[in-house]
């Protein structure tokens, strides 16, 4: 019989992998066989803290296409509402403006004001303004229409995914940072060998893998999701100077023109701490961590062999794509442009006025072998190993309700011993039913 170091690893210490953490550790008989495994030396340092901190409302999520996100999203917010307030952590509901500029982003309100109410919002949380409503809230908006989603809230994810890691530590299961995962091998007795940067061996009799940007590399190299491929997009943000601290109270959000591509209108976002800010673009990289030129240039060609091969390379005979890359790099080079797309709808803005970058977060779209991207989140399971890919906005929202799922998997699957009483502030495998309702 092998030795086995751990029942479960868990590679990946973002909010996603620290929430699986924190259900299957406070489920476990034994917290000490639940193992995390990050490559950083500190937790939530890529996009669970490099991101907007909203907790989104699911009025934005096709509940057919996206199904996965809308649900998690529409029990994330509770499941966070309840954990801020275990924490102590600001919770600050404030809302969100979704507005429209023309008459087609009419249309598409009305489209959205029916997923949110299939997802589960009232008509009450959920109400769609004309422009003279729009004013009375925020009279420095201008739009013909927009929709005003009072179920919406901003928080720090990155202060969160360090409480969980304050009851995972209390819980007693195993954290590993600075451990990169560059082999993982199977002993073909339902055994895995991770092999991680720093020589140590980590033996394991489940796997999970929900490591963000790296995620579809780790499943690959276990012969899992051979037919899709990533690609990445650094968002970018501008802060506002503090004379427009008050400019509005709510976030603004604007109609996507080109919703099936990964390219984000840039928002005013209203966070948590009170600083405004403008953005994402999305400037295509070649890496998940290609926040600046030299990590890109490193990248670059490894990404480029690798996507002559897959469905990746279809995207960029797609001419509408290429133009609408174009774009988005001109948004990156020029704030006025960056600034201006926001001034659409908030006109008092003035480039000039903005000096301060915000900080860039990466997010990582699968594509299929079609060329298409993939929509919705990627729950691939094969041999004791459970792979999450394609996992974005609205991620951090339904962090809780996804990794209770994944826990109640691992549970049903009888590969832990679970305690009579968990420690945890829900019941996963009840959590896990509310997202298949």
């Amino acid at each position: 019989m092998l030795h086995v170091d751990c029942k479960v690893a868990i590679i990946g210490g973002g909010v996603l992998g620290m929430s699986i953490a924190y259900f299957l550790s406070a489920h476990a008989k034994s917290p000490e066989s639940v193992a995390l495994l990050e490559q950083e030396n500190n937790i939530a340092q890529h996009s669970s803290s490099r991101n907007t901190g909203k907790v989104h409302a699911p009025f934005l999520y096709d509940p057919t296409k996206k199904k996965t996100f809308a649900k998690a999203a529409a029990l994330g917010y509770e499941l966070w509402q309840k954990y801020s307030s275990h924490k102590r952590m600001p919770f600050r509901r404030d809302g969100v403006l979704e507005v429209a500029l023309n008459d087609e982003g009419i249309d598409r309100l009305y489209k959205y004001m029916e997923w949110g109410i299939a997802n589960g919002l009232t008509k009450n949380e959920l109400q769609l303004l004309d422009k003279n409503e729009v004013a009375k809230i925020e009279p420095n908006v201008r739009c013909v229409s927009a929709i005003y989603c009072s179920k919406d809230a901003s928080v720090n994810y990155g202060a969160f995914t360090i409480g969980l890691l304050e009851d995972i530590q209390s819980f007693g299961s195993k954290l590993l940072l600075g451990h990169k995962v560059e082999r993982i091998s199977s002993y073909g007795q339902g055994v895995y060998s991770i092999t991680t940067n720093q020589g140590k061996e980590i033996k394991a009799e489940y796997l999970v893998n929900v490591a963000g940007g790296n995620s579809m590399d780790i499943a690959q190299m276990m012969g899992v999701a051979q037919g899709y491929t990533d690609m990445h997009f650094r968002g970018e943000y501008w802060q506002a100077p503090p004379e427009y601290h008050n400019l509005t109270k709510l976030s603004i959000y604007s109609v996507p023109k080109h919703p099936e591509y990964p390219f984000l209108d840039p928002h005013w976002i209203v966070r948590a701490d009170d600083r405004r800010e403008v953005g994402p673009n999305a400037i295509p990289v070649f890496g998940p961590y290609a926040y600046g030129w030299r990590r890109n240039l490193i990248d670059m060609l490894p990404k480029i062999m690798e996507s002559s091969h897959t469905g990746a390379r279809k995207i960029f005979f797609d001419r509408q794509f290429l133009s609408l890359v174009s774009t988005e790099l001109k948004s990156s080079l020029s704030k006025t442009m960056m600034i201006n797309r926001v001034r659409e709808f908030l006109p008092q803005l003035k480039p000039s006025a903005f000096t301060q970058r915000g900080t860039a977060g990466i997010r990582s779209s699968v594509i299929d072998k079609t060329g298409r991207f993939v929509p919705d989140t990627l729950i691939l399971e094969r041999d004791s190993s459970l792979h999450v890919l394609n996992y974005n906005s609205p991620g951090a929202t339904g962090a809780l309700p996804m990794a209770a799922n994944i826990t109640s998997k691992i549970i049903r699957a009888d590969v832990l011993q679970t305690s009579d009483k968990a420690r945890s502030l829900w019941d996963a495998t009840e959590i896990a039913d509310r997202m298949k309702a």
